[in-house]
C-alpha cells in the first residue's frame, strides 16, 4: 500500500479475527496474507532468528518486532529481570509490550504485516496472553516455539550480555512453558529444524490457525 508524500497513514486499531473461509474455497496462503502472529518460547527456543527469517522471506511486507529489543530501548535506569523481577521491571515490560502492539496496529492497518516474539508464560498473567490480546486484537496469532531442554541449554549458552540466562534459570523457564501443553495454542518443536524447516513449518500451522482461529 503507497502513501503520497505528505498524506496521513491510516491509524492503527484493534487486529481483528481473520475471516473463515468458506469450506468450498481453496486453503487460505499464509505466504501473501497480512498477519499478526506472535512467537512464544523460553530463551533459547530459536524465536527471533525464526521470526527475523520468516519475516525475511515473505512475499508481502513484513516487519519483525522483539520486546526485548524494545524493552532495551531504555538505556539509563534499564531494570534488567535478570537481577530480579520487581516493580520497576514489570512497569518496563508493560510499557514494552503495549509500545510494541501500537506498533503492529499501526503496521496492520498499513498493509504490512507483523512478526512479534516475547517469552510468553502460560501461568502468570503479567506476562501472559491478556495484555498481548489487549494491547494488539483478538486477530493476533499465536504460536509457540517449544524445542527440547538441551537444545535451549546449548543455544542460551551461545548468548552473551543481558541476554544470556544461568542454565538454572533456562531450566526454570523451558519447565514452565510445557504448561502450553493442553493449551489449545498450536506447538511447533523445533529440536531437529534448522531456521528455514521452522520457518516454513509456521506459515503451515498459521494457515490451519486462520481456517480455524484458536480460542484464547
Amino acid at each position: 500500500m503507497q502513501h503520497p508524500v505528505g498524506s496521513p497513514l491510516p491509524p492503527g486499531g484493534p487486529v481483528a479475527v481473520p475471516s473463515v473461509p468458506p469450506a468450498t474455497a481453496a486453503a487460505p496462503d499464509p505466504t501473501t496474507t497480512t498477519l499478526a502472529v506472535l512467537l512464544i518460547g523460553p530463551a533459547g527456543a530459536g524465536k527471533t532468528s525464526v521470526a527475523k527469517y520468516w519475516a525475511d522471506h515473505r512475499r508481502v511486507p513484513t516487519a519483525h518486532i522483539s520486546l526485548d529489543d524494545v524493552r532495551e530501548w531504555v538505556r539509563s535506569g534499564f531494570a534488567d529481570p535478570q537481577t530480579g523481577w520487581n516493580e520497576h521491571s514489570e512497569a518496563q515490560y508493560r510499557l514494552a509490550r503495549r509500545t510494541c502492539g501500537f506498533s503492529a496496529r499501526n503496521f496492520l492497518a498499513n498493509g504490512i504485516s507483523c512478526i512479534l516474539d516475547d517469552a510468553v508464560f502460560p501461568d502468570r498473567p503479567v506476562v501472559g496472553l491478556g495484555g498481548w490480546k489487549r494491547h494488539v486484537g483478538p486477530g493476533l496469532l499465536p504460536v509457540v516455539l517449544l524445542p527440547g531442554l538441551d537444545i535451549v541449554l546449548e543455544r542460551n549458552a551461545e548468548r552473551s550480555g543481558n541476554r544470556r540466562l544461568t542454565d538454572e534459570e533456562v531450566a526454570r523457564i523451558h519447565g514452565r512453558m510445557a504448561g502450553w501443553y493442553g493449551s489449545g495454542l498450536p506447538i511447533i518443536d523445533n529440536s531437529q529444524l534448522d531456521i528455514p524447516e521452522t520457518a516454513h513449518l509456521l506459515d503451515e500451522v498459521l494457515s490451519r490457525s486462520i481456517a480455524s482461529p484458536p480460542n484464547w
